[in-house]
Parts: C-alpha cells; sequence; structure tokens
C-alpha cells in the first residue's frame, strides 16, 4: 500500500513489454505501486508502437488477428502477474487486470465464457477480470466473482452504475471469497463540462471528483466484502490543474488509484497525502445542483460518456486487430 495505514493503493495505469523489465520493476521495489491495469487503448499504443512486440508477433502469423492479440497480450499479462505476485502472497494486492473483448460488453453468457477462458489460460490467481459496466456485464461480474475469478468493474460513470456492481459483488460474496473493484471514470467528466462550467462562473475541474466522492461513499456504506472502488481517468490534460490532482484530490481509505506513470510519477514528487475522502453529502449535493442550476444535464452527460468510453474501447481493440490481420 503506498499509504499502509489508509490502505490507499496506487496502481500503475500502463503495461508494455520494455516496462515491465525495467520501470515497473523499480516503481514496485520503492513501494510506490503494488498492481497495474490495462485495457484495449494501452494495449494498442503498446503492441503496435512499441519494438518490443517484434519478435513474438514474426512467429504467430499461422494465428487470427484476435489470437495473435491474446498471446501477446497474455504474456505481458503473465509478466506483470509473476512481476508482482511476492506482493499477491504477502496480502499487498499485487494484481494486474486484462479486459476481456469490449464487442461482448452486451453479451453476458460470451463475457462469463472468455472472463473464465482468459483466468483459466493466463494461470495466474493475481489476475483481475475487466468487465464493462453493461447490464450483461452485471450478471458476468457475478458469475466471474462466484467462480473465485477476481473481477474488475470498469468504465463507471454513475452511482447506478456503480450500486449494480457492488450489489453483484455482494450477491457473488456468499459463494467465494475474492477480492473486486469498482472501477470509477473520473477526469472525464470534468473534461466534458468544464468550458460551460467555467463561463457560468462554477468551480471546475470538480464535478469528476464530486461524482466519485459520491459513488465511494455509497459503495463504503454498502460494506460488500473484499470490494474497494478504484479512481481511474485520473490523468490530467493539458495545464489547467497540477499533475497529480486527481490523485491528491481522490485520497480515501480502502480505496485504489490507478494512474498514467507520469501522474504517479508527479504524485510522488509533490502530491499531497492529506486524505480527502469521505467529502459530506450536503457538499455533493450542492455542487451538484449548482452544476445543474447551470444547465449540464449530468444524466446525458454520464450517458455519453458510457456510450463514448465503451466505443472508444472497441475502436482501439478493432484497430489492434486490423493491424495483426
Amino acid at each position: 500500500m503506498y499509504i499502509a495505514e489508509a490502505r490507499f493503493a496506487l496502481w500503475a495505469d500502463f503495461i508494455e513489454r520494455t516496462f515491465l523489465e525495467d520501470e515497473f520493476r523499480e516503481l514496485i521495489s520503492k513501494g510506490i505501486v503494488n498492481g497495474a491495469t490495462s485495457n484495449p487503448a494501452i494495449f494498442k499504443n503498446a503492441i503496435l508502437t512499441s519494438p518490443a512486440y517484434k519478435e513474438q508477433l514474426s512467429s504467430l502469423a499461422h494465428l487470427s488477428s484476435k489470437e495473435k492479440y491474446e498471446a501477446v497480450a497474455i504474456y505481458d499479462i503473465q509478466s506483470a502477474a509473476d512481476i508482482l505476485r511476492p506482493l499477491y502472497d504477502a496480502g499487498d494486492d499485487g494484481y494486474v487486470s486484462i479486459e476481456v473483448d469490449p464487442f461482448l460488453c452486451d453479451d453476458a453468457n460470451a463475457t462469463i465464457a472468455e472472463g473464465i477462458r482468459l483466468h483459466a489460460t493466463i494461470e495466474r490467481p493475481n489476475v483481475m477480470i475487466k468487465v464493462p459496466a453493461t447490464t450483461a456485464g452485471y450478471m458476468a461480474m457475478e458469475a466471474l466473482a462466484s467462480q473465485g475469478i477476481p473481477v474488475n468493474a470498469t468504465l463507471i460513470f454513475s452511482v447506478e452504475q456503480a450500486l449494480k456492481c457492488a450489489e453483484a459483488f455482494e450477491r457473488a460474496s456468499h459463494k467465494a471469497s475474492v477480492d473486486t473493484v469498482i472501477s470509477v471514470f473520473v477526469s472525464r467528466i470534468d473534461r466534458a463540462i468544464d468550458e460551460t462550467l467555467r463561463e457560468k462562473g462554477i468551480k471546475t475541474g470538480w464535478m469528476g471528483i464530486v461524482n466519485a466522492a459520491d459513488i465511494y461513499n455509497r459503495v463504503e456504506a454498502l460494506n460488500v466484502p473484499k470490494c474497494r472502488v478504484l479512481f481511474a481517468s485520473t490523468g490530467v490534460k493539458g495545464d489547467e490543474y497540477r499533475a497529480s490532482y486527481y490523485i491528491d484530490e481522490l485520497l480515501a481509505p480502502n480505496s485504489v488509484n490507478t494512474a498514467p506513470i507520469g501522474t504517479i510519477d508527479a504524485f510522488v514528487k509533490g502530491g499531497d497525502r492529506v486524505i480527502k475522502l469521505p467529502l459530506s453529502q450536503q457538499l455533493i449535493d450542492e455542487h451538484a445542483e449548482a452544476v445543474r442550476h447551470a444547465g449540464v444535464n449530468m444524466d446525458q452527460v454520464i450517458k455519453t460518456q458510457i456510450d463514448e468510453g465503451l466505443e472508444a474501447f472497441k475502436v482501439a481493440f478493432g484497430e489492434i486487430l486490423n493491424a495483426l490481420e
């Protein structure tokens, strides 16, 4: 844990083969990170731009594009899991996440089957299967966690999504004891509405924090066994906010923040280690009301972010498969 007394963890939101063998090991040895996450966009950038994959890909010419992708991704996930294994064995997280095919997001049975297959193929206990928070996804999360497979519920923007994930994990907890996380996306909300709020004289860079804090409060209140909120989409684009802003402002007991390496570096060098959450419900409600009065329909903003997030992962995954044909 980065802040052990608060059980606050930092995970690296990045996977790339050369990074795993060098900088990742260093971050772990220094006690900075104790886990890692990946998604189709991260793997797309790694596989299509890093020379570290050329040799393995040259030996996979006989496979389909998805088989090539899985061979490469599974190798990296196994490597990360092995590097993290001492932490896992010591009870200090040590998880790495891999996402199911995003094109399966509306097919519960196919998502369940792929999650089981990936976990069995990777064959490491400290691998979390990432499942998008869709109607089918909630069913898949419960089924996978019920079988003792750690699950990372992802692409969560709303309280409703988070509570459905938590309820799925609560039901699963009666069948198996397994770690789960509920990944709440933060900065994308601010990027979507900050310009409007600025014009109205309302505090910017804050609704994403407030929304995440509201979700955190509600999930924590449920006390689901072995389930934590994970704050994702915590990198800063541009220079309006300090680089570690979305880590600083979301420091919370019993939580995880997964962030780009540059964001983590900024936090370690000059971040604020003061615990900030929970926020009071009054503060949350007051800011939400101010945003509503500014003419922002948060229900629509959240729906758009969910749709765009799913589409972005599908596009990234499709581009990987096309490039590997």
